[in-house]
C-alpha cells in the first residue's frame, strides 16, 4: 500500500529509505520525479543539488568553425562559414550557432584549450588527465568517480555517476574509475533504443569484445518481489563474506556494493523515470526537439536530429539525483566533408545547449549545475585539399562552459590569425577539472584518495581554476 505522510507525521517521526523505496516502485502510474523530489524536501530527506552535465563533442570539434571564426584568414583556412554577432558586443560565433549567439551572456567561450593527449576518445574530458597517468596501478579515476567515492552510498536511489554516452566515449570506456576499481565505474544505461548512434566497424569490433554486460538494463523481472529481492540480497552478502575477505581485487566488494545499489535502484524507479521521455511535459518535450532536420545528409556515424534530447535526458537525470552526467554528439571525426557534417551536427548542439540553459534557468537549477562541452582535441586550420575535411589538432581546442553560478557573457584566451596556437591566456583540461570540482565544492588539490597502495593522491597534481568565471 502506497503511503503518504501527514504534516503532522512528517514533523514527528523520521521516513525510512524503505517507505520511498515502496513509494519509487508503486509510483509510476501517476508520480512524477518532481512530485518526488517534492515529498522527500516535506519528509527532511536533502540532497545537494550541486552536478555536472559533461558534453562530450565527439571526434574533436573545429575551433574555428564554431566559436574562434578567422574570416580574415586565407580561403584555405577560414572554410565556409561566415560569423555573427551575439547579445555580447563584441563576441562572435558561428552562423550555425543562432541561438547560443542569442544566449551568449550564459555561456563563457574558451578559445585556448591546450595540453590534448591527441587521443581519440573521452578520457582526458571525463578526468583532465592522460591514459598514461597511474597505469601501472589503474590509471586516474573519471570526476564522477570520484564524486561517488566521496559523496555516493550502494544505497542512492540513483547513482551519483551516470554514463550516456555513445560512440568512442562509450565503446573505450572513456568514463573510467581508474586505480577506485570497479565499486566506482559508472552507471552506463543502454539508451539505444532511444538514439541511434551507428559505428564504425572497427569500434564495433570493440564494443563486442567489451561483452553484453558494458551496459547494463533497467527492467526488473516482473517475478521479483521487493521482499524476495532484498531478501536474497542480504543472503548473499552473508554467504559472501568469507570470500570478501580473501579476495584481494576488489571485485567481491564491487559486486556487493553493485548488488545494493541495483536493488535500490531498480526498486525506486527514479532512474528509469528519468529515462522514460514519456513522462516529460509534451511541451518541454517540444522545446527540445528540433523540429525540421537539416538537408545535409547525415554523415552514417553522425548524430540525427533527434539527439537534442539527449539534453533533455541528462537534466532529467540531474532531478533524479545523479550528480555528475555524461552524454555525447557524435561525429566530429571530420578527416572528410567538414563543412557539410558541421551544417548537420551544429544546429543539434546549437540548439541542445541553448534549450538545456533556458530550462535549467526556468527551473532555478541553472547556478547549481555546471555545463561543460568540448571534444577531445581542434581540427587542423588548413582544410585537407582531398577531401575537404579537417584533421587532428591537439595543439589548440574548444570549451563551452555555462552554469554553475559563474560569471557568464565572455570569451577567455585567444589564438593566432590561422587558429594555429594560443596567443594568450592558455587553458589547460586541469583546469577546467579545477572549476568544475570547485563547483561541485570540493577542492581537489586539498583531498586526497588513496590509490591501490595505500598512498594519498590529490584529486589533481595540477591546474587552476578559472578565475575569470567568479
Amino acid at each position: 500500500m502506497l503511503k503518504f505522510l501527514s504534516a503532522q507525521s512528517q514533523q514527528h517521526s523520521q521516513t525510512t529509505r524503505r517507505d520511498f523505496l515502496k513509494l519509487g516502485t508503486l509510483g509510476l502510474a501517476g508520480l512524477t520525479l518532481s512530485d518526488l523530489l517534492r515529498l522527500e524536501a516535506q519528509a527532511g530527506i536533502q540532497h545537494s543539488r550541486k552536478a555536472i552535465i559533461n558534453v562530450h563533442l565527439d571526434g574533436g570539434p573545429p575551433h574555428m568553425d564554431t566559436i574562434d571564426l578567422k574570416p580574415e584568414a586565407p580561403v584555405e583556412i577560414r572554410g565556409e562559414f561566415q560569423p555573427i554577432s551575439t547579445s555580447v558586443p563584441g563576441i562572435q560565433l558561428c552562423e550555425l550557432l543562432p541561438r547560443m549567439a542569442a544566449q551568449a551572456d550564459q555561456f563563457a567561450f574558451v578559445r585556448s584549450l591546450v595540453g590534448s593527449a591527441g587521443a581519440h576518445d573521452a578520457f582526458q574530458c571525463q578526468s583532465g588527465f592522460r591514459k598514461k597517468d597511474m597505469q601501472s596501478v589503474g590509471g586516474r579515476p573519471a570526476l564522477g568517480s570520484v564524486v561517488s567515492n566521496l559523496k555516493g552510498s550502494p544505497r542512492d536511489r540513483a547513482p551519483l555517476f551516470v554514463d550516456l554516452m555513445q560512440g568512442r566515449g562509450q565503446v573505450r570506456n572513456s568514463a573510467r574509475p581508474g586505480f577506485l576499481g570497479p565499486s566506482y565505474q559508472p552507471f552506463r544505461p543502454d539508451i539505444s533504443d532511444l538514439f541511434e548512434r551507428q559505428l564504425e566497424k572497427g569500434m564495433q569490433n570493440e564494443l563486442k569484445r567489451l561483452g553484453e554486460e558494458h551496459q547494463v538494463s533497467l527492467k526488473l523481472n516482473p517475478s521479483l518481489s521487493l521482499e524476495r529481492l532484498e531478501n536474497r540480497t542480504t543472503l548473499l552478502s552473508e554467504l559472501d563474506t568469507i570470500r570478501r575477505k580473501v579476495d584481494a581485487s576488489g571485485m567481491m566488494d564491487a559486486m556487493d556494493r553493485f548488488s545494493q545499489q541495483a536493488v535500490s535502484i531498480l526498486t525506486s524507479g527514479r532512474l528509469a523515470d528519468a529515462l522514460d521521455l514519456e513522462q516529460e511535459d509534451p511541451a518541454v518535450l517540444e522545446k527540445y526537439s528540433l523540429g525540421v532536420a537539416s538537408e545535409n545528409q547525415k554523415f552514417y556515424t553522425s548524430e540525427g536530429p533527434g539527439a537534442t534530447r539527449k539534453f533533455l535526458l541528462a537534466r532529467r537525470m540531474i532531478e533524479a539525483g545523479v550528480r555528475c552526467v555524461s552524454i555525447s554528439i557524435s561525429d566530429f571525426d571530420t578527416h572528410s566533408s567538414n563543412f557539410s557534417r558541421m551544417r548537420q551536427l551544429l544546429p543539434i548542439v546549437d540548439h541542445g545547449l541553448a534549450t538545456l540553459v533556458s530550462d535549467l534557468k526556468e527551473r532555478g537549477m541553472l547556478d547549481d549545475v555546471t555545463i561543460i562541452a568540448w571534444g577531445e582535441f581542434g581540427r587542423t586550420p588548413r582544410i585537407n585539399s582531398k577531401n575537404g575535411g579537417r584533421d587532428h589538432w591537439p595543439r589548440v581546442g574548444p570549451a563551452i562552459l555555462a552554469g554553475g553560478g559563474m560569471r557568464t557573457g565572455q570569451v577567455i584566451g585567444a589564438t593566432d590569425r590561422t587558429a594555429s596556437a594560443v596567443t594568450d591566456r592558455p587553458v589547460s583540461y586541469k583546469d577546467i577539472f579545477t572549476t568544475l570540482y570547485h563547483n561541485l565544492g570540493i577542492d581537489p588539490h586539498a583531498i586526497t584518495i588513496n590509490d591501490p597502495h595505500g598512498r594519498p593522491q590529490y584529486l589533481l597534481d595540477e591546474g587552476e581554476r578559472l578565475s575569470e568565471l567568479g
